[in-house]
């Protein structure tokens, strides 16, 4: 299915019963809405699972400018419209999209019912955003193919790597495939990440997950949104590093089920 959200074409798919609660999925950067099938799997015979392509992803437009965080929080809403969704949905983002799920509870806090952060940070400083402007400069010059061994090795643990290599394999084609535009406006808004000081007006209820090993959205960066979140919940999978879904999926979905039975009907 595509829609045309906040101006862009995105690509999406829904599943399970039209009258359940809506849970709506955003992936990590250099993914797609792929990455979540262990979680469609698991949720769509009680919940209405929205799964998109961000844009710049998948099978999304990947318009070649720099994009913000509020301006891919948007299209998250512009999807939910095109659906006609109009009762509080359930975000649940990885990585950027745990980014643009706390700009969702900030902007948009009456069009979802909870937020659920996964792997991700409220804040990039200074010389995080160097690095960013490293892997930007290195994706213009060498194009997305060069990135592709680095983020495996961030992302996912060398025992998985070795003991399920057709996985691997799959998550190596998803980042090979995303359009380098995509790759570097994301880079773009995740550089000017900021909300650390913003975090305590989220009043959704909100569970933080991170990886035990992971280094780029490190425990610390998790406890730090969980602490000015008031109320949330904070789940640290042992042993993960950034993709719990893929790597974990069995752990990743135990702690999201809980979570969401726990939530006011």
């Amino acid at each position: 299915m595509r829609v045309n959200a906040n101006g862009i074409d995105i690509a999406c798919e829904v599943a399970g019963p039209e009258s359940a609660p809506v849970l709506i999925f955003n992936h990590s950067l250099a993914t797609s809405r792929a990455m979540w099938r262990s979680q469609v799997a698991a949720f769509a015979p009680a919940y209405r699972v929205v799964t998109f392509d961000m844009r710049g992803h998948g099978e999304s437009a990947a318009p070649n400018f720099p994009y913000t965080l509020d301006m891919l929080a948007d299209d998250v809403v512009g999807v939910l419209d095109c659906l006609g969704v109009e009762r509080p949905a359930i975000f649940v983002g990885i990585s950027i999209g745990g980014m643009i799920g706390q700009s969702l509870g900030l902007r948009h806090p009456k069009r979802f019912r909870a937020l659920v952060l996964s792997n991700t940070s409220s804040r990039i400083p200074p010389e995080g955003r160097a690095l960013w402007d490293q892997r930007i400069d290195a994706i213009r010059r060498d194009g997305v193919a060069g990135q592709v061994q680095s983020t495996l090795e961030r992302w996912l643990s060398a025992d998985f790597r070795a003991r399920d290599p057709e996985t691997t394999r799959w998550v190596a084609d998803m980042i090979r495939g995303t359009p380098a535009a995509g790759m570097i406006g994301c880079a773009q808004a995740i550089k000017q990440l900021d909300f650390t000081e913003q975090l305590s007006r989220i009043a959704l209820p909100t569970l933080v997950i991170a990886g035990e090993k992971d280094p780029g959205s490190p425990v610390a960066a998790a406890q730090a949104i969980h602490e000015r979140i008031k109320g949330s919940q904070l789940e640290v999978i042992p042993d993960c590093l950034h993709q719990p879904p893929i790597e974990a999926p069995d752990k990743f979905n135990r702690i999201l089920g809980d979570f969401l039975a726990g939530l006011p009907r």
